[in-house]
């Protein structure tokens, strides 16, 4: 629960940014002051946003390659910005399991998103679990 809130902001700002490709100072500075964040939160945001930055198009290729029957500019933005941070995290975050990262995102997609974006999240991100080209979680308890 202790990142709950740095994930529901980075989520927030992810979907800001599909709209603008700005990364808006000012919409950070409102949700850590809303949301209380502390500093630990605010790195953890940073990263994801900056991460997401410079690897947009692999995960938004696992992405189209996994939402089989989807058109991707047909998936909500929402969505969208819930499986782009929760695929950063499996990929790049050791310090996160993946089991967390997917029912975060779940758990996301269920709070803003559609009645089925939770399954739909939950499917995405567990096709790409399977797939084999996730990095191995035991490799994240090191």
């Amino acid at each position: 629960m202790a990142r709950r809130a740095a994930r529901e902001a980075a989520m927030k700002l992810l979907y800001q940014r599909s709209f603008t490709d700005d990364r808006d100072q000012d919409s950070l500075n409102e949700l850590i002051e809303e949301m209380s964040l502390k500093d630990g939160d605010i790195s953890y945001i940073n990263d994801i946003l900056s991460g997401w930055s410079a690897h947009c198009d692999e995960i938004d290729a696992i992405i189209r390659e996994k939402a089989v029957g989807w058109r991707f500019d047909r998936i909500s933005r929402i969505d969208l910005s819930i499986l782009r941070l929760a695929l950063y995290e499996i990929i790049y975050r050791k310090d996160i399991p993946h089991s967390v990262s997917i029912n975060e995102g779940v758990e996301l997609a269920k709070k803003y998103g559609s009645e089925k974006s939770g399954m739909f999240v939950n499917g995405i991100l567990g096709g790409f679990i399977r797939s084999g080209h996730a990095p191995d979680d035991r490799e994240k308890s090191e």
